[in-house]
């Protein structure tokens, strides 16, 4: 007997296999994804000659700080107006030497010059009435002495006939009654010869108390007419001290007042820097640390001598006094380059600062494999930090090979391979 499969069975049969083949494939796709799932991504891949390469040494690392600057004068005098005035005329330009007594501005004021004859004219006026009432009490001085003298010379004639008339009335040769008359009259001239002393007396006091009075007027008026002289003078503005002009803020016909600033002169010769230091790095610069200035012709030794306890737009001002010859070239305002040193660390574990990272933190530095090809994440604790290089303080050992450029692009990758 042949079987004969039915048409029902034929088509069950079918499904199951389909089925089975279904749930197969499920499984192996699930297979598949767990895999993949687990599998670590591709390492991204860098040009070996974009990143910058360093590596990790120990021994002795120098601390030290860099800040751009300039160079200022340590002597600049602000020359000012003395008087209100117009200026006339501008004598010298910006950039020119000049002596203590160079003339660098003409100003004018008419009602200055006015003032000065004024002051001429009272002082030769007191002086006049000095000489004057000089004269009139010297005259009063020898009239009172001419009649101190009269008067003593009649107290002295009567006390002898006072004398006289006493010896003659004991003699019985004149009366009693004219000798007491006469001796009466001599006390009277000696009371009035001392009335004439004591007015001479007073009168050399008064005189001298009037002239010291008119001579304190006369020095008063000395000293306005040396004031209104001085500022005369002072119309023509001169530089002061010797050295070199360096801004004239006003110009021809201004008018200016008492106290402003006229010309800026500086001794050239005598320059200090300022640098202006990151606040982040300059909490560790002191006085007296050496630093080294480079103007770009030359570099010249310093020490700072001023820290500015004040924080502008995120910096700091340090003045470094520079010691030895200036550079050729060197002026006031040129731009220069200033590297404070610290400290020195004698035996410390240091790298190349990489681009991120701060003092006393933990980054993420790709370390280069055995292989030369293959850099890996590693956590590094950063230590103390200089201007070129970085104390490390765990997380590399000496000849590790680090990365130090900026590696944020691959923050989602704890490898790359360098090519």
């Amino acid at each position: 007997m042949v079987d004969i499969q039915r048409p029902a069975s034929v088509a069950r049969a079918r499904k199951i296999r389909r089925a089975a083949w279904l749930i197969a494939a499920l499984v192996i796709v699930a297979a598949v994804t767990i895999v993949l799932s687990r599998l670590k991504p591709a390492a991204p891949t860098v040009e070996r000659g974009t990143v910058w390469l360093d590596t990790v040494q120990r021994g002795p690392m120098v601390r030290n700080v860099r800040g751009l600057g300039t160079l200022v004068p340590e002597e600049i005098r602000w020359v000012p107006a003395v008087t209100a005035g117009r200026v006339e005329r501008i004598l010298v330009r910006p950039g020119a030497a000049v002596r203590p007594d160079s003339v660098l501005i003409d100003l004018s004021n008419p009602s200055e010059t006015q003032a000065l004859m004024e002051a001429q004219s009272q002082l030769l006026a007191a002086e006049a009435e000095l000489i004057s009432l000089s004269a009139r009490l010297q005259n009063d001085m020898v009239s009172q002495e001419a009649n101190a003298t009269v008067v003593d010379s009649e107290y002295r004639q009567a006390l002898l006939q006072a004398e006289a008339d006493a010896q003659l009335a004991r003699e019985g040769l004149k009366s009693s009654l004219e000798s007491r008359v006469s001796s009466m009259r001599a006390e009277a001239l000696a009371t009035r010869a001392e009335a004439e002393r004591k007015r001479l007396a007073q009168l050399s006091e008064s005189i001298a108390a009037q002239k010291a009075v008119q001579r304190a007027a006369v020095d008063r008026l000395r000293a306005q007419l040396a004031l209104k002289r001085s500022q005369v003078a002072a119309l023509q503005v001169r530089a002061g001290i010797a050295g070199v002009l360096q801004l004239v803020p006003v110009e021809v016909g201004a008018q200016v007042a008492p106290g402003t600033n006229l010309a800026r002169v500086a001794d050239p010769t005598r320059l200090k820097a300022e640098l202006k230091v990151p606040e982040t790095q300059a909490k560790d610069v002191q006085i007296g640390q050496v630093a080294s200035v480079d103007t770009r012709n030359g570099v010249i030794m310093g020490r700072v001598s001023r820290v500015d306890p004040a924080v502008q737009q995120g910096t700091v001002t340090v003045d470094v006094v520079l010691e030895g010859d200036l550079p050729k070239g060197a002026r006031p305002d040129l731009s220069v380059d200033g590297t404070i040193e610290l400290e020195r660390l004698a035996d410390v574990l240091y790298v190349g600062r990489p681009a991120y990272g701060q003092e006393q933190s933990v980054v993420g530095l790709f370390r280069l494999e055995a292989d030369g090809r293959t850099a890996t994440r590693t956590k590094v604790s950063l230590g103390r930090t200089s201007v070129n290089t970085v104390e490390v303080k765990d997380g590399l050992r000496v000849g590790d090979q680090v990365i130090l450029s900026d590696m944020s692009s691959y923050d989602a990758f704890d490898r790359v391979r360098l090519r």
